[in-house]
């Protein structure tokens, strides 16, 4: 859905919208048709698929982190009545401080 309102409001060409919900609408069967083909020689205990799985465990985190400050809280912290309140403004960081950490915290037990 996200992908889709994005490539709309872009406004791009037919070609260029058809050729972008093809690559999309494909990712998903050729990730499968890759994992089938490596599953027979695949070892997840091997010290190989463990720095593998680190990395790309660590790209995901990383791009969810980019998401959420840019995206999200970027878009909140720049609103002209959080930019004129200083004491909203320092509630709003106490507020995403304490929920960064409380997450922290709750990754002990994940």
């Amino acid at each position: 859905m996200g992908l889709g309102g994005c490539i709309a409001q872009a406004q791009f060409k037919t070609r260029a919208v058809a050729i972008m919900a093809l690559f999309f609408s494909l990712t998903t069967p050729v990730g499968i048709a890759i994992g089938m083909g490596i599953s027979t020689r695949y070892d997840e205990d091997s010290s190989t698929a463990l720095i593998v799985q680190g990395l790309l465990n660590s790209a995901s985190a990383g791009i969810l982190i980019y998401m959420a400050l840019v995206d999200l809280l970027a878009a909140d912290f720049m609103n002209p009545k959080l930019q004129n309140n200083g004491m909203l403004q320092l509630g709003a960081s106490v507020s995403l401080l304490l929920g960064a950490g409380l997450m922290s915290l709750m990754a002990v037990w994940a």
